[in-house]
């Protein structure tokens, strides 16, 4: 089948234990989360004062003129 390789039941189940024990990649889901977190209350805080900066800079450009 594959040559060097003995894929036993055994075998698989400590692999798969290993597997489920493995809390590595825990962690950078987490940072995945609170960066997606954050995007998300910047983008909101641009969208709300977006248009009140709009608004200021007419105005100021309406002085200007």
């Amino acid at each position: 089948m594959f040559k060097g390789v003995s894929l036993t039941i055994g075998t698989l189940a400590r692999r798969a234990r290993r597997f489920a024990r493995d809390e590595s990649g825990a962690t950078a889901v987490e940072y995945a989360i609170v960066a997606s977190g954050i995007a998300v209350a910047i983008a909101a805080t641009v969208m709300s004062l977006g248009s009140s900066v709009n608004g200021l800079y007419t105005s100021v450009s309406t002085h200007l003129n």
